[in-house]
């Protein structure tokens, strides 16, 4: 059964085959993909999107003598990338994302390519058309490149370079975001700018923990432990597994700058609060002596200094503002404002 998000509608199958005379490719059935298999001439890639139909891929499965477990992997579409040797072929899992739209934000979500890699084919299995694929695709139709003069061990490279090359568009949007962030926190940080950056460490953490493995199961491809990869195709992996530690500090570098944007927007708040509570302070002593001095000329005694003085009220106005200009000055003078 298939364990997951349902994405996609009915699954489709189209099969490539290709030699040194050219690319056939047709979109077959499950049921007629064996006699397909039977009249293909060289290197065969059989690519399925949709994981609907659950008998099509038993189907494909018993037209390339798949191990159940590994039918039962595709289904499972919320595994981490992995890699297992079944000796006669290679099984492979890969995640792929993208940004879909939720309510009045992007969200970040991922889909999940199953590889299988035998002697002359490669089968790929897909929950949605798998854009991802598609210049890999182009590539064999064009007849540009290596890929139409080699075997299926460079159709699974060329394969994994071009979901792994996918993830540096998810690091580009993140690097936007990133800095969208950082400008407004150094403007005018808001609550929302706060959530806005919980979206992005979620975000981080999300793909961290769905590529760390991705580094292992390249790292096994490249020792070349399997005999379906060829010394010249090795040489190719090792460029992916760079690129895989690219992308890997890169996320573990999104998530210290997540952790210095909290620090900073922590510290932009609270330098808010201190420069209002500043000013209220300054207008609080300010106000001291002229409550005072109020207070003292308020009390009700009958004989009181100046209590009948034409000008009294005058010079007490004068002296509050006196008083009020100096302290003014002196925080002035002391750097307080």
């Amino acid at each position: 059964m298939h364990i997951g998000t349902k994405k996609g509608g009915a699954s489709r199958i189209t099969l490539l085959d290709y030699d040194a005379n050219g690319v056939r490719e047709s979109e077959v059935t499950a049921a007629g993909l064996s006699e397909k298999i039977k009249l293909a001439r060289g290197i065969k890639w059989v690519n399925l999107h949709g994981l609907g139909d659950i008998s099509s891929i038993e189907q494909i499965g018993a037209c390339f003598n798949l191990h159940p477990l590994v039918l039962e992997d595709i289904f499972n579409t919320e595994q981490r990338a992995k890699l297992e040797d079944y000796g006669d072929y290679l099984y492979v899992v890969l995640k792929t994302f993208g940004y879909e739209t939720a309510g009045a934000e992007q969200r970040i979500y991922s889909e999940q390519i199953s590889l299988v890699l035998g002697k002359n084919f490669v089968l790929s299995f897909l929950e949605t058309d798998g854009i991802q694929l598609h210049s890999v695709r182009d590539r064999l139709r064009s007849g540009k490149g290596q890929i139409a003069k080699s075997g299926a061990d460079f159709l699974m490279y060329s394969l994994i370079d071009a979901i792994v090359d996918s993830y540096f568009v998810i690091l580009e949007r993140l690097d936007e975001k990133t800095e969208a962030l950082e400008t407004e926190l150094i403007a005018r940080p808001q609550p929302s700018t706060l959530q806005s950056i919980h979206r992005l460490k979620r975000e981080g953490v999300f793909l961290r923990r769905a590529l760390w493995p991705l580094r292992e199961v390249i790292s096994s491809l490249q020792r070349g432990d399997s005999p379906l990869f060829s010394r010249n195709t090795l040489l190719y992996l090792r460029d992916v597994y760079d690129h895989t530690i690219h992308i890997i500090e890169s996320i573990e570098s999104l998530r210290d700058l997540t952790a210095g944007m909290l620090d900073i927007y922590i510290s932009s708040v609270s330098f808010r609060i201190s420069t209002v509570m500043k000013v209220l302070t300054v207008i609080t002593t300010i106000f001291m002596p002229l409550t005072l001095i109020t207070g003292i000329f308020g009390m009700n005694f009958k004989y009181l200094p100046g209590l009948e003085w034409d000008l009294g009220f005058f010079v007490v106005l004068g002296a509050m503002t006196v008083i009020s200009a100096g302290m003014l000055l002196l925080f002035r003078w002391k750097k307080w404002l």
